[in-house]
């Protein structure tokens, strides 16, 4: 098959192996597979159980370390990057969708959405806004506050579908997605993954072992006994997805099974959180919140308004201090640049703000030690989400 060169490749692998030791046994997983993948593709990696297509995914997505080979992620080697390198470069390229949803137990629907983003440090009201509206794209706006045990396997798997794309990766690792679902419910989530990464412009790779979800993929790459065995492009019977996922009546009639897995491969990739010190709690769903979406860009921003009520500034987070003199303009804590004087340029309204306080005294620096000891979540939690 030619390849074309117009398009711009998103991951390279070349040479690449993985070998498993069982005793005095050698078992090839992965056996010197080179082949490419262009952004804005959707990939699947098509094969029989065994064949060694979720090692294949889980290399390149950076979960399991390569043999030898590489792995070239936006020009980046995966193979040669460490644990502490891998987590950064999963955490703001990557999102993933499980067979086994890997929700967390004691979050509501919302809750688990938001968790990327508060390994990203984006602050509590835009995250919740962000997954707020995930969650509606996947036609869940009404299953905001359930948690995993309330709803069917079919709900729980789009929750964790909203969680992978809010954060809009670049790349989405999909394992067997529809493998604990029925028929009816298996296309509906796949018209969801497909039509959400075409708007996104995103790039899918999928392991499936079914040639009838392999037909979705702009390109199926074939894998048997560690080997790429073939690599074609299927003709598409132009697959028809509902034009507003949330305004189908159907997408709501979701069957499956109601299991309540705990997070367990997710949560390691992300990073250790304890749920149950995780306190990611809001009065807010539904609410007005102030934020909007570009329409160009998808940036989530937050308005600005002056006591008219009219948006003088859509700057993410922030005010247009364009117009402002030196006099006009304080920085805050967090580096954000806010008028505090008076409005000598006429062009900008007031806008109220709370002073930074001063610096602590040595004497209010010093913090009661707690007893006994403080485990690292309890940090983490008291750091992130006080």
């Amino acid at each position: 098959m030619e390849e074309n060169t117009n398009r711009k490749k998103i991951i390279e692998i070349k040479n690449l192996r993985k070998i498993y030791k069982m005793g005095d046994e050698s078992i090839k997983a992965v056996n010197d597979v080179s082949f490419d993948i262009y952004d804005g593709e959707f990939c699947c990696l098509l094969g029989t159980s065994g064949s060694g297509k979720s090692t294949l995914l889980n290399l390149m997505a950076g979960i399991e370390k390569a043999t030898s080979g590489t792995i070239l992620i936006r020009g980046k080697d995966v193979v040669k990057m460490n644990e502490s390198q891998l987590a950064r470069f999963r955490q703001n390229s990557e999102g993933f969708v499980f067979q086994s949803y890997n929700l967390i137990g004691t979050m509501t629907a919302v809750e688990n959405v938001e968790l990327p983003l508060v390994f990203k440090r984006v602050p509590k009201r835009k995250r919740r806004y962000m997954a707020e509206q995930m969650l509606k794209k996947v036609g869940l706006g009404d299953r905001m506050k359930h948690k995993p045990s309330e709803m069917s396997g079919g709900q729980q798997q789009r929750v964790g579908i909203a969680r992978a794309f809010v954060s809009k990766p670049k790349i989405i690792f999909a394992d067997e997605p529809t493998g604990n679902l029925d028929t009816r419910t298996t296309k509906e989530v796949m018209e969801l993954i497909t039509q959400m990464a075409h708007d996104n412009k995103q790039t899918i790779i999928m392991v499936t072992h079914d040639n009838s979800l392999a037909q979705y993929a702009d390109r199926i790459i074939r894998i048997s006994d560690g080997n790429v065995i073939g690599i074609e492009e299927p003709k598409h019977n132009e697959v028809k997805v509902p034009a507003n996922v949330t305004e189908n009546p159907e997408i709501q009639k979701t069957t499956g099974s109601g299991g309540n897995p705990e997070a367990t491969e997710a949560i390691n990739m992300a990073g250790a959180v304890d749920s149950a010190d995780t306190e990611i709690k809001s009065d807010t769903v539904g609410a007005d919140t102030g934020f909007t979406e570009d329409s160009t860009t998808g940036e989530v921003i937050e308005s600005v308004a002056d006591n008219s009520g009219e948006i003088v500034s859509d700057k993410a987070f922030g005010t247009d201090v364009s117009n402002m003199s030196e006099a006009d303009i304080e920085i805050t804590a967090d580096n954000v640049p806010v008028q505090t004087g008076e409005n000598t340029s006429g062009n900008v309204p007031k806008k109220m703000v709370e002073k930074t306080p001063e610096k602590n005294t040595k004497s209010d620096s010093i913090r009661k030690k707690p007893v006994g000891k403080v485990s690292g979540i309890k940090k983490l939690k008291r750091k992130w989400f006080r």
